[in-house]
């Protein structure tokens, strides 16, 4: 089996910098751009499902992707982006996230922690192992929950956990 992981396209509060959670947002023209040439990418893949954040940016990234190479797709409400709490629409620069970024156990204020992200995306990629053990599955989500994704297959430090970072629009695979 193998998990192909993409982030969603670009939105306006990507392109302005801004720490873009749970709040509901749209694909900007270039995250469109962006979609469909991962639609491209992905038409190279023996890829069997689509499985999507409930996220307007990743539902259209993904109905984008799913009628351009005729994949079935499906929501899964696990995959939708960290619940940043107070911090949502700030810049991504201000201090006090960052340094919440960087304390994996505490809960952003009115948040969730990473640790609880974390909890979700293992649980739902043991699952994926049991029940699609013999497909491939393309998992459209966020950056966030891209992050927690790649320390599922790969050990990270803290310090590479906080710097790494998947673009809009782009894909990683994995082997399960």
């Amino acid at each position: 089996m193998r998990l192909y992981v993409a982030r969603h396209g670009q939105t306006l509060w990507n392109a302005q910098n801004k720490v873009c959670g749970i709040t509901d947002v749209d694909l900007t023209e270039k995250g469109q751009k962006q979609a469909e040439a991962l639609a491209t990418v992905v038409a190279g893949k023996d890829i069997d499902l689509i499985l999507s954040s409930p996220l307007r940016r990743a539902v259209a990234t993904s109905e984008i992707i799913s009628g351009k190479c005729r994949i079935p797709m499906k929501i899964e409400r696990r995959l939708i982006e960290q619940n940043y709490g107070i911090y949502e629409g700030v810049d991504r620069a201000d201090k006090a996230f960052l340094d919440n970024k960087r304390n994996f156990a505490y809960k952003y204020p009115g948040g969730e922690s990473q640790i609880q992200v974390a909890y979700r995306i293992y649980s739902l990629i043991d699952e994926l192992k049991m029940e699609y053990n013999d497909k491939n599955i393309l998992l459209i989500s966020h950056g966030g929950v891209c992050r927690v994704i790649n320390t599922y297959f790969r050990d990270m430090t803290n310090e590479e956990f906080f710097q790494y970072r998947l673009e809009n629009g782009k894909l990683e695979e994995y082997e399960l």
